[in-house]
């Protein structure tokens, strides 16, 4: 096996009742949305931190997966919380938040869902059948965006290079859930980086138009993309365990 990639190491901490699945994003790994789980952890939640698969070692790695290994592992992460804990809310950052909605269509039982910068829709046709153009010339990978971080302190950790095909899985994954997005009638937390540089904060309208229950929206002012990592980094952690407090009040 392909070594991890320093902090891309998945976690889990069983305490108590209520769980928390925290889901990283397309190229990313668990470093991005490990703050977080430790904030949930610290607050006495039950937390599940996967590695998605084809992420946390080398890009190559990540070229042969797609949208079905990623929800395949992201339910399966749900299933050993779900096992163990009354109730469950699952945050996502970027595809950690398609992700995250993609367990909300499935699982009506959640209790709350939290969408950090999260990729909702598809790209346009034109630029779906440029990048299948590419696929198709052999090319296996683009230059990446690589961190998108607002603070020069800040040490994100993803792949150099955007791989095409598992692009491509992800857009259709997307197109696919379209539809259900009206069926999520669980509370839902989102928060939205103005100057992202990866993901059009329209992204975050879509979803907050399409979902049929209760919606919260943050402005993250000062944070890029992986804003888990950057200057709202803190405001997050609060408002997300705050959140998950509030929908599962009770469970405790």
């Amino acid at each position: 096996m392909t070594e991890l990639m320093a902090g891309a190491e998945p976690w889990s901490v069983d305490d108590g009742p209520v769980g928390a699945l925290c889901v990283h994003g397309f190229t990313g790994n668990p470093t991005s949305m490990r703050p977080v789980a430790q904030a949930f952890a610290a607050a006495g939640f039950s937390v599940e931190l996967p590695l998605l698969p084809g992420h946390g070692t080398t890009v190559e790695d990540m070229i042969t997966t797609g949208w079905a290994d990623w929800t395949a592992a992201a339910e399966a992460a749900y299933q050993r919380l779900a096992a163990r804990c009354e109730q469950v809310v699952v945050a996502g950052l970027s595809m950690g938040g398609s992700l995250t909605i993609w367990l909300a269509t499935k699982h009506p039982e959640i209790a709350g869902i939290v969408c950090i910068n999260p990729v909702t829709q598809p790209q346009p046709d034109e630029v779906l059948d440029m990048v299948r153009g590419m696929v198709a010339e052999g090319e296996d990978c683009i230059p990446g965006i690589g961190s998108d971080i607002a603070d020069p302190g800040a040490v994100g950790s993803s792949y150099p290079q955007t791989p095409l095909a598992p692009l491509l899985s992800l857009m259709d994954g997307l197109a696919g859930l379209q539809a259900d997005l009206g069926a999520i009638d669980c509370p839902v937390l989102i928060m939205t980086s103005p100057n992202d540089h990866v993901v059009e904060p329209a992204s975050s309208d879509h979803l907050a138009d399409a979902v049929s229950g209760p919606v919260e929206r943050i402005t993250l002012e000062r944070s890029y993309h992986v804003a888990t990592l950057d200057y709202d980094a803190e405001l997050i952690r609060q408002e997300a365990v705050a959140f998950a407090q509030k929908v599962t009040a009770g469970a405790n």
